[in-house]
């Protein structure tokens, strides 16, 4: 009988690296302090391995942007070309000209830690950190912070808050009632739309990879029995076509969550 709970936790965050035939790798903890125990998972150690591929990869390619040196190779052009689209038809669209490229840094490093997060999940008996709700819920509420330190930097606390509300045309009594009300329903919808940031993008990511998990258990269904040579080859080409599929994916969100906190920081720093 299928497990499913049991594929849920293989694409579930663990201080244990699980590899075939029953191997595992502990990762190694810090000692004690105070009481309190600090767990280094394995989504850790994925965040900080895209960490240093990141760095590895723009910092020489910042280096030769800013001493004009031309950029040659499959793979500066492919990261200078990735960089542009981002700027000209992401960015600087939602934002605008005049203020998109203040954020680039923050909403480029988004995209490409988002991303090579995603892909991370690809890879096998590795896994997606994108996947847990404390990755993705610290990208939105880093993005939250952002979209309302823009907003604030820019009108100041007091007008950028009273800002959400829509400028309307109403009689004082009118206003005294309706303007409060309307102003608390932005700004929970504020708080609601950077929610729905972390959990878009933990829903796709954590159900793909646990589809994936389900069908790969087909595979060791029925040992022994005629019924295997049927099923396991079918198993198997879905999981590859899946994994393309996840490809895809891995790209979408990282394109859809860049796009979404560009749009919101365009939305805070110009008001209605």
């Amino acid at each position: 009988m299928l497990d499913v709970a049991k594929a849920a936790e293989h694409v579930k965050d663990s201080p244990v690296f699980e590899l075939p035939w029953g191997l595992e790798i502990h990762i190694p903890q810090p000692p004690e302090i105070l009481g309190y125990r600090f767990t280094v998972t394995k989504f850790m150690v994925l965040e900080l391995a895209v960490a240093v591929v990141m760095l590895a990869a723009f910092i020489p390619l910042a280096r030769k942007m800013a001493n004009g040196t031309p950029v040659r190779g499959r793979l500066w052009n492919l990261l200078e070309m990735m960089l542009v689209y981002i700027r000209d038809e992401m960015v600087r669209p939602a934002i605008g000209r005049h203020d998109a490229d203040r954020f680039l840094p923050f909403l480029w490093t988004v995209f490409f830690f988002i991303l090579l997060c995603n892909l991370m999940g690809l890879l096998p008996w590795a896994g997606s950190p994108t996947g847990s709700l404390a990755v993705t819920a610290t990208l939105a509420a880093m993005t939250f912070c952002v979209v309302v330190g823009a907003g604030m930097f820019k009108f100041g606390p007091v007008r950028f808050w009273l800002g959400l509300a829509p400028r309307m045309d109403l009689s004082p009594a009118i206003s005294l009632f309706l303007k409060p009300m309307i102003l608390v329903i932005e700004i929970l919808s504020l708080l609601i739309k950077h929610m729905i940031l972390a959990v878009r993008l933990l829903a796709n990511v954590f159900a793909g990879h646990l589809v994936l998990a389900v069908i790969l258990l087909f595979t060791v269904m029925f040992p022994g029995s005629w019924a295997w040579y049927g099923v396991m080859p079918v198993s198997v080409f879905g999981a590859a076509a899946l994994c393309l599929l996840e490809l895809l994916v891995a790209f979408l969100q990282a394109y859809i969550f860049t796009f979404l906190s560009a749009l919101f920081i365009g939305m805070a720093v110009h008001q209605h």
